[in-house]
């Protein structure tokens, strides 16, 4: 049996959970992602209830140093680290009783070789029509292919794009950051040209639909890996 590199903990593999698995299919049923899939992420397909793998694209499975085939069986929980382990796996609960639709998170893994790799992962509850939950669908994008999708800024225009974010005025941007109005305006205009983005609103909306901003944090604060 294939393993991964985990040094301190070999991810469980459920044998019948792997001869039952389903055939492919994202959260639109036809086995794409869907319109809302992060740019480059790679699926796998988890069951409920117990989240083991039960179907993965190659890429997927790649990402551990495994086929396809031999990923499936492993426990999604022993393949991605969260800093809050626990958080994970309420959440793959919430969803496998359909408490919840859908969760992104910053995670760990290890590769083939055993290095860590970084990466965000959105879980998607996947329901047959009657409404009952039948499998999770996990979207991975790594945190390099994430970084590739969009601007990264320097920590004055960070702070600046949190502030806006958070429904700061220029005048109170210029006071708590210790810059002219002019100063702000100019940072502002700069991002707005970088972002395509006509207004404020249209600022904030597009630096998250980028994946700018730490999820499930108020007020806003910018990703450490966008700021240089």
């Amino acid at each position: 049996m294939a393993t991964t590199s985990f040094p301190d903990a070999s991810p469980h593999r459920n044998k019948t959970a792997a001869a039952a698995a389903p055939a492919r299919r994202g959260p639109t049923g036809d086995g794409s992602p869907g319109p809302g899939a992060p740019a480059g992420a790679c699926t796998a397909h988890v069951s409920p209830g117990v989240p083991v793998v039960t179907a993965a694209e190659p890429e997927f499975a790649g990402q551990f140093g495994l086929t396809a085939d031999e990923i499936c069986g492993y426990s999604i929980l022993d393949l991605l680290r969260s800093p809050r382990p626990a958080r994970l796996r309420e959440q793959f609960t919430a969803l496998s009783s359909g408490h919840l639709r859908r969760v992104t998170e910053r995670v760990t893994g290890r590769n083939g070789s055993g290095r860590e790799f970084t990466a965000e992962i959105t879980a998607v509850a996947v329901r047959e029509p009657a409404g009952e939950v039948v499998g999770v669908v996990v979207l991975l994008r790594r945190a390099e292919d994430a970084l590739s999708a969009g601007p990264v800024l320097s920590a004055l225009d960070a702070q600046v794009l949190e502030g806006v974010a958070s429904g700061e005025s220029t005048v109170q941007l210029a006071s708590r950051l210790y810059l002219s109005r002019q100063g702000i305006e100019y940072r502002v205009g700069q991002m707005l040209r970088r972002f395509d983005a006509p207004n404020r609103p249209a600022l904030v909306a597009r630096a998250h639909a980028l994946g700018m901003f730490a999820t499930g944090q108020w007020p806003p604060r910018v990703l450490p890996e966008r700021v240089r």
